[in-house]
């Protein structure tokens, strides 16, 4: 069962020593740990290219890095964690960049059908993804692409080595970390995974508020037009399907609910499929998520503060993917009760899969059931978590989900998991 003391997060020995000498090495505190230049010239160095493309991902690190040295009050494994995903970030970007160079062509790629999941956290998005990657006719994207998107092109076998290096690395140092972590959020790089670290590529995702403190961070990028992120996430995904093409991609993280308007703007076409469940089972649980990747990187985790702040984060989420809908042509979405598809799995991927024109055929329920069979519940143990650790109570997130509780018939969900009363989708 996962540990609910938030405050104290666990801490292998090693890194506690590390932590220790690195507060010891610190007389006073030393702002700008992280410098935007600095990165910059770190990543030109590694690569040897200078492009990182023309956008407003510069703009967006500098925030994101002001917000970090000013407010996150990271460990010392937490400083060296973000250097180097960010550097990594810059990494990537000069790659993709040289890569579009020499292959003009990508742009001009058809990706072919999109079926984007777009549920709050901890709704089922995870299963929904795994069983439609697992489709023959499906592609999903793989944790080594989200890491490493443009793998060494003149040596391919090479680049699928590293790509596969990097994925396990990453998998063994979330293990190592946070040991609880795999029962909140199984991280498998043999399984699709979200295209959040894509989105990180434009530093404009909500991942570095889901891991770190970084409030000033968070309010700027509610006010930025996001349209210019998914212009570039459409380029990283051609240069995916240059490598390895699908006839139909399916794509997950809840970020995208926040940004329905800006997504169907480049990607208009797609198939939007929301996932739903009780208010009060998500977030707890994302909380306690949240809670968790924080103590990776902090020794200040103040569940309190992550209570409040993704309490309004998540219902400005469901506020705007229903301000999205309101406008949108009905048939490009699908509802789906948490509760029938953890019930009826197979029969809820059947049913989507038929909305979008997809055949759901022999060999599709084979694959499913084998994916089921692959990924059962709590096999990495429960995971427990309660709306008080986080300052919330059962009232306040009814009267906060009100409206959307009852426009998609949200049942209130039972201790062991069970909707008390019938859904509709």
């Amino acid at each position: 069962m996962t540990s609910t003391d938030y405050a104290n997060p666990y801490r292998p020995l090693a890194i506690r020593l590390l932590n220790r000498i690195g507060r010891a090495g610190r007389s006073v505190e030393q702002p700008g740990w992280l410098d935007v230049d600095s990165l910059l010239d770190s990543a030109r160095r590694k690569t040897g290219l200078t492009d990182f493309g023309a956008d407003g991902h510069l703009r967006a690190l500098r925030v994101l890095v002001d917000s970090i040295n000013d407010e996150a009050r990271l460990t010392t494994t937490g400083r060296l964690i973000q250097r180097s995903r960010l550097s990594a970030a810059l990494v990537n970007r000069l790659q993709i960049q040289e890569l579009l160079r020499r292959y003009p062509e990508i742009d001009d790629i058809y990706l072919g059908g999109i079926v984007l999941i777009a549920g709050l956290q901890r709704t089922g998005t995870t299963l929904l993804q795994r069983l439609l990657s697992s489709h023959p006719e499906i592609r999903g994207i793989t944790g080594p692409e989200v890491l490493h998107p443009v793998p060494d092109v003149d040596d391919v076998e090479r680049g699928k080595r590293t790509r596969e290096r990097r994925a396990v690395l990453a998998k063994r140092a979330f293990s190592y970390l946070a040991p609880d972590f795999q029962a909140i959020h199984p991280i498998d790089h043999n399984q699709p995974e979200e295209e959040v670290l894509l989105m990180d590529l434009t530093f404009m995702s909500q991942s570095a508020e889901a891991t770190m403190h970084v409030p000033s961070y968070s309010r700027w990028l509610e006010g930025e037009d996001h349209t210019w992120t998914y212009e570039y996430f459409q380029r990283v995904l051609k240069v995916l399907c240059w490598q390895r093409p699908g006839r139909t991609w399916v794509l997950k993280t809840p970020q995208h609910m926040e940004h329905l308007d800006a997504f169907r703007t480049v990607f208009p076409d797609a198939a939007i499929v929301q996932t739903h469940r009780d208010p009060r089972k998500t977030v707890a649980s994302f909380c306690s998520l949240v809670a968790h990747a924080r103590g990776m990187l902090s020794d200040h985790v103040e569940p309190l503060e992550i209570g409040e702040h993704w309490l309004r984060k998540t219902c400005r989420m469901v506020q705007r993917s229903m301000q999205t809908r309101e406008s949108a042509e009905p048939d490009r979405f699908i509802d789906v009760s948490y509760y029938d598809l953890t019930r009826e799995p197979i029969a809820e991927l059947r049913r989507i899969c038929e909305q979008v024109g997809i055949a759901f055929a022999d060999e599709a329920e084979r694959q499913a059931a084998r994916c089921l069979e692959a990924n059962p519940k709590d096999r990495f143990g429960p995971h427990n978590y309660q709306l008080g650790a986080f300052g919330l109570s059962e009232q306040t997130v009814d009267e906060t989900f009100a409206a959307y509780r009852e426009e998609y018939a949200i049942p209130v969900e039972e201790a062991r998991g069970r909707p008390v009363s019938d859904s509709r989708r």
